[in-house]
């Protein structure tokens, strides 16, 4: 109980920070139901490596059986987005995240190899002993004749078969 004005005025400003007006709440229910709807349009797989709750792993399952009646599937996503409303978002969208940086990173890493071909082919043997103290496990010979074969591809200006393998001996082993 309030022992004065201050703390009258303390509790109503508490409550009203507290009430959201109708058209805030709606906002978020549509994107609440926004992202329902893109979760019930990913695949299976997809959907399989993010952490749901059994409720909404469910609610997904009825989603994919109604997928073809379209107002039966509207309401089924604003019941999907109110068991997103008791839901803790946050490790839905970091794994949302990561899946899609996976693309980034594969791209990254293609970039990344391809630098690394480009000047084992440039150096020749002391990227080769550099590399190969990096990997322990790639093979010395075959590294080298991948690279020398490479370099003589480059000076006759075709590059071609070697070139490529070399590229796909440093994807499988690094």
């Amino acid at each position: 109980m309030p022992q004065s004005a201050n703390d009258i005025d303390d509790l109503t400003s508490e409550t009203e920070q507290e009430l959201k007006s109708k058209t805030e709440i709606k906002k978020e229910m549509h994107q609440l139901q926004d992202f329902g709807q893109m979760l019930v349009e990913m695949s299976k797989h997809q959907r399989s490596r993010l952490p749901l709750s059994e409720e909404l792993k469910h609610a997904m399952v009825v989603a994919d059986k109604i997928r073809n009646k379209h107002e039966a599937l509207r309401r089924h996503i604003r019941h999907i987005a109110k068991i997103l409303v008791e839901t803790d978002m946050a490790p839905i969208h970091h794994a949302i995240d990561v899946m899609n940086n996976k693309h980034q990173q594969e791209t990254a890493k293609f970039i990344r190899l391809e630098k690394l071909r480009d000047e084992l082919i440039e150096q020749g043997n002391p990227a080769v002993e550099a590399l190969l103290t990096e990997f322990e496990h790639m093979e010395r010979q075959k590294l080298k004749q991948l690279v020398r074969h490479a370099v003589k591809e480059k000076k006759a200006e075709k590059l071609g078969k070697h070139y490529r393998n070399l590229f796909t001996y440093l994807k499988e082993n690094s």
